[in-house]
């Protein structure tokens, strides 16, 4: 582990001596992609520092413990730098980890009403507020690319992307089947019912890098339209593009520029690409699929909000908490913290097997 930590040392002081260098900083694309692999590896770094100065204290408190008058007390302190060595050790473990590339992207999230048919679409616009919240109390920021309104309310389908600092390492958990447990408002005689809403949770890609044949596109365009259908935009600046190899269909209305609007949808069709190649990829080793947390796949059953008993559970790792009505305000931060931790445990039992 110490060589590992020395060379990680060294790579982060080489990145830093090179940010200083003139003609590195006249290059902005190179100067970001420095600057974000050194703030990746300042933690690790940082610790490791700690954990220098910790074994050096170490080495001088065990001198001094033969000092007649110091020795009691250089003993207590003893004690208590073994233990700060021991828990240090733990963090470092962690942030040996080998990192997700995709931590730090913005992502592209795709919620749509599944089982429930009217019920299944107000879910899926709770869903929707609940990560807006979420995303408000992270200071991050939601831009809508395209919403199919629900006819009693709700959503049938909105695609949005949230940007901001490592918003895919908080979210990356939440792809799958999210079930709701309630008595919908129409139901006049109290039953409990049954509902699922489906979301998707994708890294935006560097578009640059995944190239689609524009012979493969089938492009539309038509008038956008707003809540209840009714148009917002007299010219047809709304695009739907269709990846004829695939089928994957990606719709944007939210500019007012077809131009923009078709970039944009270009830009997501691209993200959907390279999620479905990267999914179909993994489920050819099995090793990277036993040490994580679901699939992400939608089918996948994940998480249970029961109303009746204000407790959602996930149902992945079995963790339950009472507090359903302050999830769906977007306080997601201790289901997001387990999913986490028991992540990184499945990680550093891959990693020690």
């Amino acid at each position: 582990m110490i060589e590992r930590l020395e060379n990680i040392e060294k790579k982060y002081n080489e990145l830093n001596e090179l940010l200083t260098n003139p003609d590195i900083l006249g290059d902005i694309k190179k100067t970001k992609e420095l600057s974000q692999e050194a703030a990746a590896l300042s933690e690790l770094v940082s610790c490791y520092e700690n954990y220098k100065k910790i074994l050096s204290n170490i080495k001088d408190t065990k001198e001094m413990m033969n000092d007649p008058e110091l020795g009691s007390m250089a003993k207590e302190e003893y004690e208590i730098l073994l233990k700060d060595k021991e828990d240090i050790e733990k963090k470092l473990e962690i942030l040996l980890i080998p990192k997700d590339p995709n931590d730090g992207k913005d992502v592209i999230m795709e919620i749509r009403g599944a089982a429930g048919g009217d019920e299944a679409n107000i879910f899926a616009g709770d869903l929707f507020r609940m990560y807006t919240h979420y995303a408000e109390k992270n200071n991050w920021k939601i831009e809508i690319i395209d919403a199919v309104e629900g006819s009693s309310g709700g959503f049938s389908q909105i695609e949005f992307i949230i940007k901001g600092e490592n918003v895919y390492s908080k979210l990356k958990y939440e792809s799958g089947s999210h079930r709701v447990q309630r008595v919908p408002e129409t139901e006049t005689q109290g039953r409990v019912h049954t509902s699922t809403a489906t979301v998707a949770v994708m890294p935006e890609v560097e578009t640059d890098d995944i190239l689609v044949k524009e012979s493969d596109l089938k492009i539309d365009v038509y008038h956008s339209s707003g809540a209840g259908g009714q148009s917002v935009n007299t010219s047809n600046s709304a695009v739907r593009i269709t990846h004829i190899p695939t089928g994957v269909v990606v719709t944007c209305q939210t500019e007012r520029s077809q131009l923009k609007n078709k970039q944009r949808a270009l830009n997501v069709l691209k993200t959907k690409l390279h999620d479905e190649q990267m999914r179909k990829q993994e489920e050819l080793t099995s090793a990277d699929r036993k040490n994580k947390i679901g699939t992400g796949d939608r089918s996948e059953k994940i998480r249970t909000y029961n109303y009746p008993q204000n407790r959602i559970t996930d149902h992945r790792i079995g963790y339950s908490v009472m507090d359903l009505d302050k999830v769906m305000n977007g306080h997601l931060d201790s289901i997001i913290e387990a999913l986490i931790n028991e992540d990184q445990r499945l990680k550093l039992e891959g990693i020690n097997n």
